[in-house]
């Protein structure tokens, strides 16, 4: 799509404004934004960014001790990415890494703002339509149970794996049957 200001330049930038019901939609390339930067609010000291909306809405800056903050404010305590030199309080003032070896630098930090924006949960497990995934579930609880059996067995405790030896069992029994369903 091309930019409705210059019609040079693609549009990067879509602003739709719904004013007394009546929808309008801007579609301007980055440059144009700038230069017009009162008439889209794109101005750097307007104090707006999605940045400070979603740290704002998700109270990202909670996520910290004070002890944690005391430590960012000291220089000889800032961490920096090797690659880029960016440190963790450019990022939290920025809401963007410098690269992708900032993700593996901060990770500790960044830890606790991913738990709580994704329910908890801080490892992708990819996301599976019930209709199409089908035993898929299944399939993932026992490969969970069975890690789990292994490290029961590891910790020497073996009522809790007999538990879950039993457990993997009626899944995969499930599983089988469902097989067989599907074949007649």
């Amino acid at each position: 799509m091309i930019c409705q200001e210059c019609k040079e330049r693609p549009a990067t930038f879509h602003f739709t404004k719904v004013i007394n019901g009546e929808k309008r939609e801007m579609h301007i390339c980055e440059q144009c934004a700038k230069e017009n930067s009162e008439s889209y609010s794109m101005n750097e000291n307007s104090g707006f960014s999605i940045h400070n909306l979603l740290s704002g809405l998700l109270n990202i800056d909670s996520a910290f001790t004070n002890s944690e903050a005391k430590i960012f404010k000291q220089p000889e305590h800032i961490l920096r990415c090797k690659k880029c030199n960016m440190t963790f309080p450019e990022f939290r003032q920025t809401g963007r890494f410098g690269c992708s070896e900032c993700y593996k630098t901060f990770h500790s930090y960044i830890t606790p703002i991913l738990r709580k924006v994704h329910s908890g949960n801080t490892v992708h497990a990819g996301k599976i339509p019930k209709r199409i995934g089908g035993n898929l579930h299944v399939r993932r609880q026992v490969d969970t149970l069975k890690k789990e059996l292994k490290e029961l067995i590891q910790q020497e405790e073996f009522e809790k794996a007999a538990n879950i030896r039993d457990e993997i069992r009626a899944l995969e029994q499930s599983l089988s049957e469902n097989k067989k369903e599907g074949e007649d």
